[in-house]
């Protein structure tokens, strides 16, 4: 028997064997309140709550964690019910302070709106109230652990989604306590859902705190725009100013939870070097200038430059800003555009039969049985779908991974190979190896038998080409290999991209034209001119210092961009233009979904959104198909529906691409882009900048490495690769022998030079 039958209310309800009166009750639309439940976590049955009355049972029972049974009765609203139900709620208020009208939880409280129906008008408790001392979470997370009421979730939440407990309960009774361990901040790229979790005022936002009331806040829905999960989320605004972000719950993308990155980097909105006006540059000055005389400006240095123009597109961008900026750039006849900003091996371009994707669905991966992941910081780069492959490893997936480090990726790993990024490539020869191996039924040996069994098990299986791969220095070679492992296990090839509309603006052709220049070769050797929308080519690229060479070297530099600083350094004109929450648009996430959103607060100061300058660009220099006058016009012109865009995706190539080795001579570099280094919003969120994730970079090595290079832990050296830079060491025997492990997209690493290559390291 699959479902039992049961009476709720005088309501008859079939739900599955296994299920909890709770479960029952939100089926059939009843509300049993509750505190310490949460449909995402565990059962603790610790706040009483849900009390309710089961015929024949002797006393209320938690309806969160009393099973059903055939033929049982339950009674959510009888007078024992409601009964049992109010006792818990005066035992919750005894040391609750009675602080509603200062708390930021005010408003959308489940406390204080459950005890509007189940509280007393008066207190019978005379004693005085408990005090507890609030707790240092770091800078993001607010405490006042006075109001909490040990409903655990929090920590819950720590051990479970996020996979690090960071919070426990301390001490017994009225002593108890939620407290980090041994006085540490909560540092988890998901630390942010705790606020959300928390059912009291004890954890709120540290960024939003008095800033706002919920009520006087207007909602609106939105995407995140920092990675290629594309989470759903609620931007809360207050006269037209973002105050908060929250997650929109979608099951199929992000559930109901939302990374650090997008839920705290609205706070670059207003930023001091937020740009508000055009600005054009006067000799050694910066001089505010009107949107017809910096448009004049820019037009006059794009038509001189004609076909030596190139276009640098983020990969954050919407379809429509590259799809107009890919028309311009064929309308200059320069064939010169590209949004792989961090990619440096194209072979593949020649070969390849769709854009990059993930290859499956994103609610597909808590299923895997059988997952390698190849140069990724998977955590970092994709939290959500981090907590996924957790979810999936930890109810028995064969997790591998393939690194420049072992990362502490929070769950049940089969198998961690850290070797330098030149070995990846005699890695997957092994991998594949031993699966034509495995297939053939012959026994499995050596150190990649195991991790080629588990992409030959039962389906589903997946491996998946992380951002180190793709942005490494034989990243078609890479592929071509993950291709045929594939191919011969049954597995399917991933990619999980670099920036939160790479897959769109593949798909729409925001690539290189025939013979056009790609990334890398538009900054090889300086172009007349180049149009940078979004891109500060100092971070974005991946070799930061010939990037920056390269807009030195050229005549005129335009850039759309919604900061100002750093820009000042090489530009001609700047265009203010408005950032994700001022423009609308659409984006394509890792799995192909296409997704749009509109802007909930208008844009600032004099800023546009960048599809209208570009459109106008393309008006005054006298070119065709710019006659769009609403959003909608261009993503008709676009013609990219869910349909067609399915067509357009693939991870396939049609053969071998051909790739010269690299040369590389002792040392190697593995770089890696930072978590909240990863755009121009994310480095300037002031709140995530003070994070541990934002400390400054580290040149990370293994204790031998260190031995041989005559280094220790903590000391200062100069690390050289084309340019130099002064860092700390941080001996990490999780890194592979003879590498250096140095984060991109930081002010104190832009010197150097490509994410991977040769290096010198020596003391200070």
């Amino acid at each position: 028997m699959s479902t039992v039958n049961i009476e709720l209310d005088g309501q008859q309800i079939e739900v599955p064997v296994n299920s909890t009166i709770m479960d029952a009750a939100n089926k059939a639309g009843v509300y049993i309140p509750h505190f310490c439940y949460h449909r995402k976590l565990s059962i603790a049955a610790n706040c009483r709550m849900c009390l309710v009355e089961v015929e024949k049972a002797p006393k209320p029972l938690p309806a969160c964690a009393s099973p059903v049974t055939q033929g049982m009765k339950v009674f959510t609203k009888s007078p024992a019910a409601v009964r049992a139900q109010k006792a818990v709620m005066e035992f919750l208020l005894i040391n609750h302070p009675l602080d509603c009208p200062i708390c930021d939880q005010g408003g959308e409280c489940q406390l204080q709106d459950l005890a509007v129906g189940y509280g007393s008008t008066a207190s019978r408790y005379q004693e005085e109230k408990r005090v507890v001392l609030n707790k240092n979470l770091g800078p993001l997370i607010s405490t006042d652990m006075t109001r909490c009421i040990h409903c655990t979730r929090c920590v819950r939440f720590g051990e479970e989604i996020a996979g690090k407990m960071e919070l426990g309960m301390a001490h017994r009774g009225e002593h108890s306590e939620i407290m980090p361990f041994i006085e540490r901040t909560v540092d988890s790229e998901l630390s942010g859902n705790m606020i959300d979790v928390c059912p009291v005022g004890a954890l709120t936002s540290k960024p939003f705190r008095y800033a706002a009331r919920t009520w006087e806040l207007t909602k609106r829905r939105s995407i995140a725009p920092h990675d290629s999960l594309g989470s759903n989320v609620t931007v809360q605004v207050k006269q037209d100013r973002v105050l908060r972000v929250t997650p929109l719950e979608n099951e199929t993308v992000n559930e109901c939870w939302l990374s650090d990155r997008d839920r705290f980097s609205y706070e670059a909105l207003d930023s001091e070097d937020r740009l508000l006006h055009p600005m054009v540059r006067d000799g050694d000055r910066w001089v505010q200038a009107s949107w017809e005389d910096a448009l004049a400006r820019a037009v006059a240095g794009l038509q001189a430059a004609g076909s030596s123009t190139g276009w640098l597109v983020s990969p954050n961008a919407t379809l429509e800003e590259g799809h107009l900026a890919a028309r311009l750039a064929k309308g200059l006849k320069s064939g010169n555009i590209d949004h792989r900003l961090r990619q440096s091996d194209f072979a593949a371009d020649e070969v390849a039969t769709g854009a990059p994707w993930l290859g499956m669905p994103i609610a597909g991966v808590q299923d895997l049985k059988g997952l390698l992941v190849v140069g990724s910081n998977l955590r970092k780069d994709h939290p959500l779908l981090a907590h996924r492959v957790r979810y999936a490893a930890d109810h028995g997936a064969a997790f591998y991974t393939l690194a420049a480090w072992r990362e502490d990726l929070l769950c049940k790993v089969a198998g961690q190979f850290a070797l330098p990024p030149s070995q990846w490539e005699s890695a997957l020869e092994g991998v594949l190896a031993a699966v034509e191996a495995e297939r053939a039924g012959k026994a499995g040996k050596g150190d990649y038998a195991a991790a080629a069994a588990a992409l030959c098990q039962d389906a589903p299986r997946a491996l998946w080409l992380g951002n180190e791969a793709v942005n490494h220095p034989r990243a078609s070679r890479l592929r071509w290999l993950a291709q045929r492992i594939c191919e011969s296990s049954g597995a399917a090839l991933g990619v999980t991209v670099d920036g939160s509309n790479a897959v769109g603006l593949a798909a729409a052709g925001v690539l290189p034209a025939s013979r056009g220049k790609n990334a890398q070769t538009m900054l090889a050797k300086p172009l007349s001119a180049y149009v940078l929308l979004n891109v500060e080519p100092g971070h974005d690229c991946a070799d930061g210092s010939a990037a920056l060479r390269a807009m030195n070297g050229a005549d005129t530099v335009v850039c759309l961009t919604t900061h100002m600083d750093g820009a000042a350094d090489y530009a001609d004109v700047l265009f203010p233009v408005a950032p994700w929450t001022e423009t609308a648009g659409s984006r394509v996430n890792c799995e192909g979904r296409l997704q749009t959103f509109v802007g909930v607060v208008p844009p600032a100061g004099e800023a546009r959104p960048a599809w209208k300058v570009l459109r106008v660009l393309g008006n005054l220099l006298g070119l065709k198909g710019f006659e769009q006058e609403t959003i909608d016009d261009v993503r008709r012109d676009i013609g990219l529906d869910q349909g067609k865009l399915a067509a357009a995706l693939g991870n396939a190539l049609s053969a071998e691409p051909q790739t010269a080795p690299p040369e590389l001579n002792g040392l190697e570099r593995a770089g890696f882009v930072m978590p909240y280094g990863v755009d121009t919003i994310a480095r300037r969120a002031r709140s995530l900048q003070r994070t541990a994730d934002a400390r400054q970079p580290v040149a990370q090595m293994h204790s031998q490495t260190a031995a041989q290079l005559g280094v220790a832990d903590g000391q200062q050296v100069r690390v050289t690769q084309g340019g130099a830079a002064l860092l700390k060491v941080q001996v990490d025997d999780r890194v592979a022998t003879g590498t250096v492990r140095i984060g991109a997209g930081h002010c104190a690493t832009v010197a150097l030079g490509g994410l991977f290559g040769g290096l010198k390291v020596e003391s200070a």
